[in-house]
């Protein structure tokens, strides 16, 4: 029987393997490359579930020294893979979706060409970003998220014939590129410092304090990953890459790719730097958060494009995730890691179902789709599951880790009596209702309504694609109804690893190692958090109430005066989607243009800052990446 400790680097050397194979043997032959797609994936979520009883329920860590190069005399000398529970939470993530990912494509792209490389450029970002979530060293973690940036920049450009498929590769790259240079400069300004690249090592030796090296090179790292995570203002190229990569590489996009900028943030703050006691830590991605909320749940209103609108609901849920995690409290963490967990199952059944309608109907325009419920009932289905979950409404997964999140922020607020952590609770809510009617606008404009003469004759997905469909589905249900279960044998777990970063120098550096640099965890207490407690919703629907007027009273006085949509550039148009006139039951192009028509002013700025240009996005880059790393000098200890 394979040794457990053996399983991390498998799971990676499997995909990476897997496809050089279908280079070598299946690059004509569909059948082949297929079967050994399926297979890899397979191979990989069976070694993750085995993995679950010694990390989850043992609270171990497993542990593999490439080519036993264990410790020496107190240094990591060689390149390790360790995964403990925050590291297998995110491991599982990525396992599930490639698979389910995998087989969804056996449907969806059989109308493609190229498949060889897709499957080879596939398994690639599978292996890397398994590769990051498991790995122990901080520099093979750099290599991990080069080959997962390359691998996404391919898969974006797929579609080389599609519009902008080229241009959102391009941004993707140039943006990218500079993720990846900003951690390599971090990393090799820890080595110069440290002299080690294990993690374990550098939490130890970070412990005393940071020196001037040593925060800018925090900074440089985490605006890496924050460019990684697509939390604004590093968001750009998400919206064009989502819109124009495949529907089975959207999913993994979403459910995956930027939880590994999300994986890094946490592994970074809360364990290497161990930063999240550090006030000025907080607040940066706390503010980070929530505008990054609240800009995607405007933008995906505005957008009439069904892809692009998932794509900046996407970057708003990771607001959610970011903000959750900045808290610094393991209520905060525990909500922000399921969160997470959730928005890979209902978001990626979303951009499922929106290649559903893609594959049925040849359009993701909202302007030119209606009525589908009538063709596509099984379709249809899913995708109101996943939209109720990603707007918060129990009993789905999205209210669970939403709710726990709120309850947070206000523990948070009234712990540090600092008024900006209860304005994330208001935000939050805010961003839900938007987020609501977003989908209720996509509900009317794509599923109900009149069917258009053209697609009188659509068919439902083939079955290969609404499996994946309907296990998300059934996995956004259960994370509501059992939320207790994901707790305990899930998230509890992988909070208590991360706080418990004592625990896990010992187990890499061994016994006693954390001591000699007076190693102690971070004063937190276990996470608990109720649903039903009716003073608290009495004071969420106070919140509610004074949210709702915020965004009425904020809004442009329209009384007396005749509305009519704005005309916008046709390729970044925000006040334009729903059906058609002529087909439509609320007679306007738009269900939600009133609305906007009155944040005029502010959908100008939007629109102008989202102009296209990369020089512009590569100067929202450096400039918040200055940002951040004048506040490490001016306000950490």
């Amino acid at each position: 029987m394979i040794n457990i400790n053996y399983l991390p680097v498998l799971s990676v050397m499997l995909c990476f393997l897997a496809a050089f194979f279908i280079e070598i043997f299946g690059s004509k032959i569909a059948g082949i490359r297929r079967f050994i797609t399926l297979v890899a994936t397979t191979a990989v979520l069976i070694m993750t579930g085995l993995m679950f009883k010694p990390i989850m329920l043992d609270g171990g860590i497993v542990a593999y020294w490439m080519g036993n190069w264990e410790p020496v005399n107190g240094y990591a000398i060689g390149i390790g893979y360790e995964v403990d529970a925050l590291g297998f939470a995110f491991t599982v993530l990525v396992a599930l979706t490639c698979w389910l990912s995998s087989v969804y494509a056996l449907g969806y792209m059989n109308r493609d060409h190229h498949m060889a490389h897709y499957d080879t450029l596939f398994l690639m970002l599978e292996g890397s970003v398994l590769g990051l979530t498991m790995t122990g060293d901080i520099f093979n973690m750099f290599v991990m998220i080069e080959i997962m940036t390359f691998a996404s920049v391919a898969l974006t450009a797929f579609r080389a014939k599609q519009e902008g498929a080229l241009e959102a590769a391009f941004k993707y790259l140039v943006i990218g590129s500079i993720g990846s240079s900003l951690n390599l400069l971090g990393i090799a300004m820890l080595y110069g410092e440290c002299h080690t690249l294990n993690m374990a090592q550098l939490s130890a030796l970070l412990y005393g304090g940071l020196t001037p090296t040593t925060a800018f090179a925090f900074g440089a790292i985490l605006a890496g990953f924050a460019v990684k995570a697509y939390i604004v203002p590093f968001h750009t190229p998400a919206a064009d890459a989502y819109a124009v990569a495949p529907a089975s590489i959207s999913m993994v996009f979403a459910g995956m790719v930027n939880k590994a900028g999300v994986y890094g943030l946490i592994r970074m703050v809360w364990i290497v730097f161990r930063a999240m006691d550090i006030k000025t830590i907080q607040i940066l991605l706390v503010v980070f958060g929530t505008v990054t909320m609240f800009i995607g749940v405007t933008m995906a209103l505005a957008q009439h494009e069904f892809k692009r609108l998932l794509a900046f609901h996407s970057i708003s849920q990771i607001g959610y995730v970011v903000t959750a995690i900045g808290l610094g409290s393991a209520l905060g963490l525990t909500g922000g890691i399921f969160h997470a967990v959730n928005h890979t199952l209902f978001k990626g059944l979303l951009f499922l179902c929106a290649g559903a309608v893609f594959y049925a109907t040849g359009t993701t325009n909202l302007d030119k789709l209606g009525g589908l419920s009538k063709k596509m009932p099984k379709t249809t289905f899913c995708f109101l599951i996943g939209a109720a979950a990603i707007s918060g409404l129990p009993p789905f997964n999205g209210f669970a880790s939403k709710w726990i999140i709120y309850q947070a922020a206000y523990e948070k607020a009234v712990e540090s009596n600092n008024f900006l952590f209860a304005i994330v609770t208001v935000a939050g809510l805010i961003v839900s209702v938007m987020t609501l009617a977003s989908f209720i606008k996509v509900t009317q404009a794509v599923f109900f309504g009149q069917l258009h003469e053209e697609h009188k004759d659509v068919k439902e997905a083939p079955v290969s694609m609404r499996i994946p469909m309907y296990i998300m589905s059934a996995l956004c249900l259960c994370g509501g109804l059992f939320y207790n279960v994901v707790n305990k044998f899930f998230l509890h777990p992988a909070v208590s690893t991360t706080v418990n970063v004592e625990a896990y120098i010992n187990r890499m550096m061994g016994d006693g190692y954390a001591a000699q640099y007076g190693v102690t965890n971070i004063a937190v207490e276990p996470a608990q958090f109720s649903f039903w407690n009716p003073l608290v919703w009495l004071a969420l629907f106070a919140v509610v109430f004074c949210a709702a007027a915020i965004v009425i009273l904020t809004g442009k006085r329209t009384r007396g005066k005749v509305l009519t949509p704005v005309n916008a550039d046709p390729k970044y148009a925000t006040f334009f989607s729903g059906e058609q006139e002529e087909f439509s039951q609320v007679g306007g192009s738009d269900l939600f243009w009133g609305f906007k028509k009155n944040w005029a002013g502010y959908y100008r700025v939007m629109t102008g800052l989202h102009s296209g240009n990369v020089n512009d996005y590569a100067t929202y880059t450096v400039i918040a990446v200055a940002i951040i790393v004048l506040c490490m000098f001016i306000f950490m200890r």
